[in-house]
């Protein structure tokens, strides 16, 4: 039996049918939308004096979207150099800034979550449902208008201290996704199999030493498909920066799109920019997750009691033993067809092919 025929049944000849029509119907929808988005954005769908299936209706529009000269921009070093790579250096800074005090902020109320004290585990539980149910953009909002309610509750006037738009962009992200990161590291945790803590316990290790040790290490490991699907997260919502006048990525691109008057081939870099950089930070999840799942596997040979090496044994796979040489029975061998001590009686206790008597 086949590993296909145990995941799911073969499909018959009825469902090989509707399965085929099924894809034919998906791929001519598919390609109606994308016909329409073309002519759409060509401006030739509605404007068009030419039959639908004419060259004319499909050729490219001078005037649309899909011209020569409204992709020309990005060629020009001016674009990039003025543009996009100053507002994709204001993004990474943003995302990672925001990603590793995210990271803290998590792992610091998930542990406080699990805490044996009330003191600490009932503040910790309110501080992450409070800024895990507020809106991001609220928390943007609100940081931006700090010196506003700082004035308002305790009369401190307006200009003694100002909130940058890059400081406002990171403390939302690091609010809410730390928040949601805390859930995460807690729920890591907790899926740890308790006999883990039960045994650094056993041996006299504190409720510290087993959570840095042996609990935190593997709930990370387990959850790092989690945690970087929220960085990745992160990072898109850092366009909300866009907002408040952020210089990022969103931003400059719809500078170049208003300057340019191509919003469509502006839209489509941008995209493909934040696609590249989110495929590069699962890629790298995926490699971390690799690399910390192939440590603690034992590659060290079995060794007596004495400390040397074993003997190997014959027939065992990747042991192989010298040839004319017998392999010593180890600890919880039983060499077969010997006996190394004789007990009393043994002869006189009936078996098969003994009598038991005169018999």
């Amino acid at each position: 039996m086949s590993a296909q025929t145990v995941l799911f049944d073969v499909p018959g000849p009825r469902a090989r049918v509707r399965n085929t029509l099924y894809t034919v119907l998906t791929v001519f929808l598919a390609l109606i939308g994308m016909a329409a988005l073309y002519l759409g954005f060509n401006r030739t769908l509605r404007e068009r004096e030419s039959p639908l299936f004419s060259a004319q209706t499909w050729a490219v529009n001078p005037e649309g979207q899909w011209a020569a000269d409204k992709w020309e921009p990005f060629l020009r070093p001016d674009t990039w150099t003025g543009y996009v790579i100053p507002g994709l250096q204001n993004t990474l800074t943003a995302a990672l800034t925001a990603s590793v005090l995210a990271v803290v902020f998590g792992l610091v109320f998930g542990i406080g979550r699990l805490s044996e004290h009330w003191w600490i585990r009932v503040p910790s539980g309110a501080i992450v449902e409070f800024f895990r149910g507020i809106p991001l953009l609220m928390l943007i909002f609100f940081t931006m208008a700090l010196p506003i309610v700082a004035w308002q509750l305790f009369d401190i006037p307006t200009g003694t201290f100002q909130v940058s738009a890059l400081v406002a962009v990171v403390t939302g992200l690091t609010l809410y996704n730390g928040s949601v990161l805390a859930e995460v590291f807690r729920a890591g945790i907790n899926a740890v199999p308790p006999g883990q803590g039960e045994a650094a316990q056993s041996i006299g290790m504190t409720r510290t030493q087993t959570l840095w040790t042996i609990l935190i290490p593997q709930a990370v490991t387990s959850m790092m498909p989690a945690i970087v699907a929220q960085l990745v997260v992160l990072l898109k919502d850092s366009a909300l920066g866009y907002i408040i006048a952020f210089p990022e990525l969103l931003r400059s691109f719809t500078l170049i799109a208003t300057r340019e008057s191509n919003v469509i081939p502006a839209a489509i870099i941008c995209a493909l920019i934040y696609i590249v950089i989110n495929v590069s930070l699962s890629r790298v999840a995926i490699w971390l997750e690799r690399r910390n799942s192939g440590r603690g596997r034992s590659s060290a040979r079995p060794a007596a009691a004495n400390g040397a090496p074993a003997p190997a044994r014959e027939g065992a796979p990747g042991l192989p033993t010298p040839s004319g040489t017998a392999a010593e029975p180890g600890v919880g061998d039983t060499a077969i067809g010997s006996r190394t001590e004789e007990e009393p009686g043994d002869d006189d206790a009936p078996g098969p092919g003994k009598g038991s008597g005169g018999t």
